[in-house]
């Protein structure tokens, strides 16, 4: 047994009790179960994943490991702690922008994903250009990582941007001001690999948004 055959259960009991006591009182007691199990395994477990998404998506690959503190600076929670373990790996690529691919556990979750969670302004304007240009690759794209059982976000937009026609084919998608598809981490063995298999039903969608940005 690996430390990642527990890391999901040992994530959930850490963050359904730091829930129900959001306090730094509460963190200093407890810290040991994020410092010395919860942050090693998951470092861990981004650099396994370097070099194979490396591979995949044919460019260098970024890891980060969000921070256990929450910016509670703009917010009216002020609970100090955030209650999920979230981990990204961003493609490196010559592209202005880049997406990224994710993995959160929190105590209701646990979510393999990919996009932009929000475009730059030219990213947009490209996106949107390249919706209307090429409405058939792009949709069938869409609707082969769907197929993987992924799910896009909700669209930002209430109404299609001008000047697209408000039934415009692709309406869903020029309501986007980011892209991002996720779903709940199915399947059985190790972690890695079950990662790996997610992330490669969602490459197709990351390799669409670098190829989108450096237009």
């Amino acid at each position: 047994m690996t430390a990642y055959d527990t890391l999901i259960a040992d994530a959930k009991a850490f963050y359904g009790q730091l829930n129900a006591n959001n306090t730094r009182d509460w963190w200093q007691d407890n810290r040991a179960t994020y410092d010395e199990n919860l942050k090693p395994t998951a470092l861990a477990l981004l650099d396994e994943l370097t070099a194979p998404l490396s591979k995949l998506a044919d460019a260098p690959i970024k890891s980060k490991l969000f921070r256990p503190h929450r910016d509670v600076r703009f917010s009216k929670d002020k609970t100090p702690y955030n209650t999920h373990l979230h981990m990204m790996w961003q493609i490196d690529s010559d592209a202005p922008q880049n997406p990224v691919f994710f993995f959160g556990i929190g105590m209701d979750y646990v979510t393999a994903g990919a996009g932009m969670m929000g475009f730059d302004k030219p990213v947009l304007t490209n996106w949107r250009k390249m919706v209307d240009l090429d409405t058939k690759r792009i949709t069938g794209i869409v609707e082969t990582v769907e197929g993987h059982g992924f799910a896009f976000r909700d669209p930002a937009l209430k109404r299609v941007p001008s000047p697209f026609d408000q039934d415009h084919p692709a309406g869903r998608l020029l309501r986007m001001k980011g892209v991002v598809a996720s779903a709940e981490l199915g399947g059985g063995g190790p972690l890695p690999q079950r990662l790996m298999s997610a992330f490669e039903g969602l490459m197709p969608l990351n390799h669409l948004l670098i190829s989108i940005a450096e237009a």
